[in-house]
């Protein structure tokens, strides 16, 4: 795992957009390092002439391909090279390309491993070689990203994600063993692994996409989520869209430094890069915009923001944040540790 470097710089941007001619590689300017934050859904069945110019000019991160995007592997293979070389042409990094392929229930490209749903994994081996085929499949069609496997430990029956035939089982250890062998699978083919939801909704009995889910649970309660976190070296984790009271009384676990920060950061050690879930969800379920949640996911120390509104929504957001950073409502350090894990991240891409 790589170590986080924060680099401390004084940039200067008054243009909403693009890219300074004076940033440099070694000097983002607050427009690519808000940019690449983002992780944004797309529009439609191929790369609008919006979101091309938005990843030439570095204001995207990743794009998150849905199941209405596409209809053919030749398709989705079209689609991912579409952005990567509008990333490449104005000289930015590679996207995140990344899709829900978790199997069972949740998996954005029906066709492809895994087969086997995760509750009927018994084996690390079997877990291992589901990752590996799925990792393997995904980047023969240009998606390096996969936001799998789920961590999250079910306490009883009347776990939502158990409900959704999403869990390895009910026991801490084995989700702990199996998840993260899937992970390795993953990683074997190169593609990237992103293990979900920190700091874990087996407690919870709705979806955080429909529900303001709020858990009350102790902390000696929630230890067993926690879990297939300790230790951990997969490259993603994302944070859930509850609320947990143990922790934050008043955010949830994308947006609070408590969660996201200190306990990931300080207290489980972890050093990868981490994503919210869909701050549309959350937006949605609060009836709120999903702007002001991405100006405090930025604030408690998350690297990438998940948005899976339009694009016109999305667009917005970057604007938002943009002008954040600018008035020092956003901290420069906190972007600038983020664009460094980042990078770490996406330097292993192939």
């Amino acid at each position: 795992m790589r170590a986080t470097l924060i680099v401390v710089l004084s940039v200067t941007i008054t243009v909403v957009g693009g890219a300074s001619p004076a940033a440099t590689a070694s000097q983002p300017t607050l427009a690519e390092l808000v940019g690449q934050k983002l992780v944004v859904s797309m529009t439609g069945t191929s790369p609008s002439a919006s979101l091309l110019a938005r990843a030439r000019r570095g204001d995207i991160g990743g794009v998150i391909v849905h199941r209405f995007n596409f209809s053919s592997a030749a398709q989705l293979r079209s689609i991912a090279g579409a952005l990567q070389r509008a990333a490449a042409s104005g000289g930015r990094p590679p996207l995140l390309i990344a899709v829900d392929q978790e199997g069972g229930s949740v998996k954005t490209i029906p066709w492809l491993p895994p087969v086997r749903a995760p509750g009927r994994v018994r084996s690390t081996a079997d877990a291992r070689a589901d990752g590996r085929r799925t990792g393997a499949a995904l980047l023969g069609l240009g998606v390096n990203t996969d936001f799998a496997p789920v961590g999250d430990v079910p306490r009883s029956t009347g776990s939502a994600v158990y409900r959704q035939g999403r869990t390895w089982s009910f026991d801490a250890k084995t989700t702990a063993r199996l998840a993260g062998a899937f992970a390795l699978g993953l990683s074997d083919a190169h593609a990237l692994a992103t293990m979900k939801h920190f700091p874990g909704l087996g407690l919870a009995t709705e979806n955080t996409d429909h529900a303001v889910v709020r858990i009350t649970a102790s902390r000696a309660r929630l230890e067993a989520g926690l879990l297939p976190y300790r230790g951990t070296r997969v490259p993603l984790v994302m944070l859930s869209n509850a609320i947990y009271d143990a922790y934050d009384r008043t955010n949830a676990a994308g947006w609070s430094r408590a969660i996201a920060t200190k306990l990931l950061r300080h207290e489980l050690g972890y050093q990868g890069a981490t994503i919210t879930d869909s701050l549309d969800g959350a937006a949605n379920a609060r009836r709120i915009a999903p702007n002001g949640l991405a100006v405090a996911a930025a604030n408690a120390g998350t690297d990438l923001i998940l948005l899976t509104g339009g694009e016109v929504a999305t667009r917005n957001v970057f604007t938002t944040l943009l002008q954040a950073a600018q008035r020092g409502r956003v901290h420069r350090s906190s972007l600038l540790a983020s664009y460094q894990r980042i990078m770490a991240l996406k330097a292993g891409l192939r």
